[in-house]
């Protein structure tokens, strides 16, 4: 896979796909500008070195049709105030405009296409909008690795149609610290995954068996496994038609090397709400009327004295429903203990990015992934789509 700083661009027509799908307010502002931010260090490279660049992006999900208020107008905006570059705006993302518009850029100018989302073509990578998306463009660089999960018309199909392709510095970031979890991982390897659902997990947990020394599992998926070996749980989130799934993970993981691990205490509710009287129990069954709503102290200092002697750690997923304070403890102190190890510490974006944050402890973790799906997939399948693509 080329990187970006290998080529020449030099008046060269550049497509560079991004992530500016960023958050917005009812009044079309944005909340958060963390993700244009990280496509500085590539758009600032490419506008030096006297690209003609064109920018592009989906935000939000307007499935197929043109919704005004998604819109990468904010986006842009935003853009032209962090860089000192000009950097202009197109009305579409193909067609007769868009093509003058491209034709008449100079070197060291920057276009934004509108939102890639408002044709239903992007989404299903046809290849005609590929082809009219690679109109004129000489290179190729992606930079979107949070969408590179997704085999779309700007992330795979227009690589078909440009002769030189390359990854971003954020794309390049992402990967090298995915392949130290993947490929390269220093043992002992400890995986922490939390989230609602084994569903969304079962590749993950497959190929983390393989790999992972111990894997400590929290959030509501463990009461999944919990009620998979006939415990009774409560009211907590159970995936029932995922139940045989968990008792076949659960025999392949007392099969393997690795210690995996569910919560040895629960904090309980009687409502997944904040202010609802809660209690801690270390056995089951819960009573009928109570679901788990985070770990308990007793798994986290279990968790924690993991994490501790770990050399590599890869965490996705929170431990509870962190949003609310009273069951963030779980997630906070996984978060903690994370950052207090000596261990290459990666988080894999989403709400574990979320809880690291409001642990406080963001400047303590390795790499906190910008993809939470992504990041999920690559160290499932040990590449992306977006990744292939480039290197075909």
């Amino acid at each position: 896979m080329n990187f970006v700083t290998e080529l020449d661009v030099k008046g060269r027509l550049v497509f560079l796909r991004v992530d500016f799908n960023v958050p917005l307010d009812e009044g079309g502002a944005i909340r958060d500008d963390t993700r244009i931010r990280a496509s500085l260090p590539t758009i600032g490279w490419l506008l030096d070195h006297g690209a003609r660049l064109v920018i592009a992006s989906h935000l939000g999900r307007p499935k197929g049709k043109v919704v005004p208020a998604m819109s990468l107008g904010p986006a842009t905006k935003r853009l032209a105030e962090l860089v000192p570059y000009k950097v202009a705006m197109a009305p579409d993302v193909v067609g007769d405009e868009v093509r003058r518009l491209k034709r008449a850029l100079g070197e060291g100018e920057a276009l934004v296409l509108e939102n890639l989302r408002f044709y239903k073509e992007e989404e299903k990578n046809d290849p005609e909008f590929a082809r009219q998306l690679a109109e004129d463009v000489d290179v190729f660089v992606n930079d979107a690795f949070g969408s590179s999960h997704r085999a779309h018309a700007s992330v795979v199909g227009i690589a078909a149609y440009v002769p030189v392709k390359a990854a971003g510095y954020l794309m390049k970031k992402e990967v090298d610290y995915l392949k130290k979890a993947v490929h390269t991982p220093e043992k002992p390897y400890v995986a922490i995954l939390g989230g609602a659902k084994v569903s969304d997990k079962i590749e993950i947990i497959e190929s983390l068996l393989g790999k992972a020394d111990q894997i400590l599992i929290g959030g509501a998926m463990s009461y999944t496994f919990l009620k998979a070996q006939g415990l009774g749980v409560g009211t907590s989130l159970v995936e029932e038609d995922q139940l045989e799934v968990a008792l076949v993970i659960l025999d392949k993981a007392r099969t393997s090397a690795v210690s995996f691990h569910l919560p040895q205490d629960h904090v309980l509710a009687r409502s997944p709400e904040g202010g609802t009287e809660t209690k801690v129990v270390e056995s089951l069954p819960f009573p009928e009327d109570m679901m788990g709503v985070d770990i308990g102290p007793k798994t986290v200092e279990a968790y924690a004295a993991v994490i501790a002697a770990a050399k590599t750690v890869f965490w996705n997923g929170p431990m509870g429903i962190f949003e609310i304070d009273e069951f963030a403890q779980g997630s906070i102190g996984v978060a903690k203990a994370i950052a207090e190890s000596n261990a290459v510490s990666i988080v894999g974006g989403g709400d574990s990015a979320a809880a690291v944050k409001k642990a406080g402890v963001r400047d303590k973790i390795s790499h906190i992934s910008t993809g939470g799906g992504a990041s999920l997939e690559y160290v499932a399948y040990e590449t992306l789509p977006g990744i292939t693509a480039l290197e075909n």
